[in-house]
């Protein structure tokens, strides 16, 4: 298998740059017509699978909502995965987890690991206790050829507490965090691994994005993100954004080709932006 970065640019050049967020809501399933159980869940989850998984490059899992309906919901969170690596997409599987030591090779052996049955080919990671105390996940992505998606700049209005707090060398904690990506993907080729989490919709700042490795940015769409905002925060380093995007598609379901055109729609914008 070849590495996670390798796989993203290829997924990106082929489909395109969008990622469709699977997030099943309980408010999206009472607008698809259908109960807040597992078998409404099963049927949005997968009826989300068949209209995006074979137009995007990434599909994003958010688990807390399949891991709110206990075990059963575990299992159509596996479908998910399994099915729409199928069609053919990546499957980042958004789980924001962070400890320490033995629990983190645990979440890493869960995730990443092929023998799991929630293998996906990258996660998200909060890299807040540290970014030393994600060394198991980023061991164990090496060694499965996986990806990591680490939490630098989010667009929630409690980030910046933490996010743009000062180091004692006077730079961001999220610059911080940058830099250790860069320091992960140095000389990787076409590009690295170790990807950043950042919002579609952040303010202005001095911020470096250039570290050679895979964007995640949520908040495209119907929370307000724009081609333009996209343009507007990376720069130079805008073709190895994935921008995300769950609510404006998912509201078209449960009709599967709304949802398929609307994504082939949305590519076709990224597209544009980023060949300019």
């Amino acid at each position: 298998m070849t590495t996670f970065g390798a796989r993203y640019v290829a997924a990106i050049e082929a489909r395109g740059p969008l990622c469709a967020g699977i997030d099943p809501h309980s408010s999206l399933l009472t607008e698809w017509g259908l109960d807040d159980n597992v078998a409404g869940l099963e049927r949005f989850a997968l009826a989300a699978v068949e209209g995006l998984a074979p137009h995007v490059a990434l599909i994003k899992p958010q688990s807390a909502f399949y891991e709110r309906f206990g075990s059963r919901g575990i299992a159509v969170l596996e479908r998910v995965i399994q099915e729409s690596r199928a069609a053919g997409a990546l499957v980042l599987l958004d789980v924001k987890r962070g400890d320490i030591g033995s629990t983190t090779q645990a979440y890493a052996d869960a995730y990443l690991d092929p023998a799991s049955p929630l293998a996906s080919d990258a996660i998200t990671a909060s890299p807040y206790l540290g970014f030393g105390s994600l060394e198991p996940m980023i061991q164990t992505a090496r060694k499965h050829d996986a990806g990591l998606f680490v939490l630098a700049l989010t667009s929630n209005k409690e980030g910046p507490e933490v996010q743009h707090a000062t180091t004692d060398s006077g730079e961001t904690v999220a610059a911080h965090m940058l830099a250790h990506l860069a320091l992960l993907n140095r000389d990787a080729e076409p590009l690295g691994s170790f990807g950043a989490v950042v919002g579609a919709t952040i303010g202005e700042g001095p911020w470096d994005f250039e570290f050679n490795g895979p964007i995640l940015a949520p908040g495209f769409g119907a929370q307000g993100g724009t081609v333009e905002d996209i343009r507007r925060i990376f720069g130079r380093a805008v073709s190895a954004v994935a921008p995300s995007s769950s609510r404006e598609l998912l509201r078209l379901g449960p009709d599967t080709a709304a949802m398929g055109a609307a994504a082939r729609r949305l590519n076709d914008e990224l597209r544009a932006l980023q060949a300019g």
